[in-house]
């Protein structure tokens, strides 16, 4: 009989990797904090050619939450760069916006948005909630 491994899910938090770009300091700050008390690696960008940057240099990351509106390149001009490049081609992405119009979703979607949140609407633990689904980690 094969023993049974339990895996604690903070364990397998602390294997995820999460990029999140966004031009809000305050915001940023707080989706950052709340992901790594989870125990989720995270790396931040501030807005869009920040983050391709990153993703130019080599960093995959295991989910992508990024903002819309952003100064210098925002999330839409980021994601066509990314899929022009084919950077970040398996990696599931987290539109957080305050963009609520059935245009912007529709053009996230078309853009390969796993999942499209309005930020007014939603607290970074229900982010954090909706990453640890993705990975079949069990909330606490």
């Amino acid at each position: 009989m094969n023993p049974q491994i339990i895996i604690n899910p903070k364990d397998k938090a602390e294997q995820v990797q999460v990029m999140i770009v966004e031009d809000d300091h305050l915001i940023l700050n707080m989706y950052k904090t709340k992901c790594e008390l989870t125990g989720f690696s995270v790396k931040i960008a501030s807005n869009g050619q920040e983050a391709l940057d990153i993703a130019r240099s080599g960093y995959v990351p295991d989910v992508l939450l990024i903002d819309i509106i952003m100064p210098v390149m925002g999330g839409l001009d980021f994601l066509k760069h990314i899929r022009e490049e084919s950077l970040f081609e398996h990696v599931p992405i987290i539109v957080l916006s305050n963009q609520s119009q059935s245009t912007d979703i529709s053009d996230a979607m078309k853009l390969g948005v796993k999942t499209y949140i309005v930020k007014a609407t939603t607290v970074p633990s229900e982010i954090v909630d909706e990453v640890k689904n993705m990975f079949g980690i069990q909330q606490s």
